[in-house]
């Protein structure tokens, strides 16, 4: 089927952090797609309402109602990916988000659109604790996420069904969003998905890493820690969010390319 239009809701992995830079914004893998969606639609129009830091109630309460606003029917898809944002948060409570998630994926699919959704890359190469901690809690939600998709009919796109996307190489140098191969790869992915024409080398290993000195491996976590991570304990702290104050990218039905 060819979709009419395409309406995104979710977090900075919607938005399109870290792709390259378009016209002041970041393009990301909904952007990616939607340039394949409008060649084989000519009334073709594009809806991203995803901001970077918004936690699964935020994009249910704010943007969800605004989604479903634009639903035309069957030849609209909704793409809702959130939650990741919640899973790392200390007090995160894996029930209450879930069953968040999944009223939000049943009232869409209410809607009579075609509902698109997606797990959380459950290995991502690290080790210790703290990506143990992420696996239990992803793989937790992922369930959930196959769960409700099976229930309404949604398309699920599981990058947990490609090992090689572990490879940390597709991450940005903040190590936690994509970059642009990354988000080139996921729209590969969507595109098929959809039965969109797609390049199947998508699913094809990078090359084996160089091996990195160790005096540069150190150098480049100083680097990172006090780029990033310490800017997102700062923000925890002050109960701050890297989305405040930012707004969607097309917030209205906008004919594509724009």
């Amino acid at each position: 089927m060819t979709y009419q239009r395409f309406i995104v809701c979710g977090d900075s992995y919607s938005e399109g952090m870290s792709d390259e830079v378009i016209n002041g914004q970041y393009r990301g893998w909904a952007d990616r797609t939607a340039d394949a969606m409008a060649q084989a639609h000519a009334n073709f129009t594009y809806v991203n309402l995803a901001v970077r830091g918004k936690l699964l109630g935020q994009v249910v309460e704010d943007q969800v109602p605004t989604a479903l606003a634009f639903v035309t029917g069957a030849d609209t898809l909704v793409s809702f990916h959130a939650g990741a944002n919640d899973a790392l948060r200390p007090g995160y409570q894996a029930d209450v988000a879930i069953a968040l998630y999944q009223e939000a994926v049943r009232l869409i699919a209410k809607s009579g659109a075609q509902v698109m959704l997606f797990t959380v890359l459950e290995k991502t190469g690290n080790t210790g604790r703290g990506a143990q901690v992420w696996e239990k809690r992803f793989s937790a939600f992922n369930r959930g996420v196959r769960e409700v998709g099976a229930e309404v009919g949604a398309i699920v796109v599981d990058a947990n069904q490609e090992n090689f996307l572990s490879d940390r190489r597709f991450l940005a140098f903040d190590r936690l969003h994509l970059n642009a191969e990354g988000h080139y790869r996921c729209a590969e992915a969507v595109k098929e998905k959809i039965g969109l024409p797609f390049n199947p080398a998508w699913r094809t290993p990078l090359p084996p890493a160089k091996k990195v000195p160790w005096i540069a491996q150190k150098a480049i976590t100083v680097a990172w820690f006090v780029i990033f991570a310490l800017p997102w304990i700062f923000r925890r702290i002050r109960g701050k969010s890297s989305g405040d104050g930012r707004s969607a990218k097309y917030p209205i039905p906008t004919a594509w390319p724009k």
